[in-house]
């Protein structure tokens, strides 16, 4: 879908992409923090695309953010999710007022 020029002109880069699917997923969750869903259900709640929920609920299930029982995800420690949610926004606003690192180029100067 088009944005117009003006929203184009006065917004970051960050703030054009939107929120990611994991973002998505969390918030859901989060909002929903008395119930624990399918995958399917998941999807539909949060917009994600059904083949990508799998994937997103794994690498949030990696970082403890979200737990699961069976066919059933629920949301994790809302402390912990809380402090995730801050550092990710934390490195947004530094990576768009220094730019974002590049790994290769720290690669380049580490001690063997």
């Amino acid at each position: 879908m088009p944005i117009d020029i003006e929203t184009f002109n006065e917004h970051s880069d960050t703030e054009l992409k939107g929120e990611t699917n994991a973002e998505r997923v969390i918030t859901y969750l989060a909002r929903n923090d008395d119930k624990a869903f399918t995958p399917s259900e998941i999807a539909a709640g949060a917009g994600v695309k059904k083949g990508s929920v799998s994937t997103v609920l794994s690498r949030l299930e990696d970082a403890n953010l979200v737990r699961h029982k069976g066919e059933y995800w629920a949301i994790g420690d809302m402390d912990r999710v809380r402090d995730a949610y801050n550092f990710h926004k934390t490195v947004q606003r530094l990576n768009e007022q220094y730019g974002s690192e590049d790994p290769e180029e720290w690669k380049e100067h580490a001690v063997d």
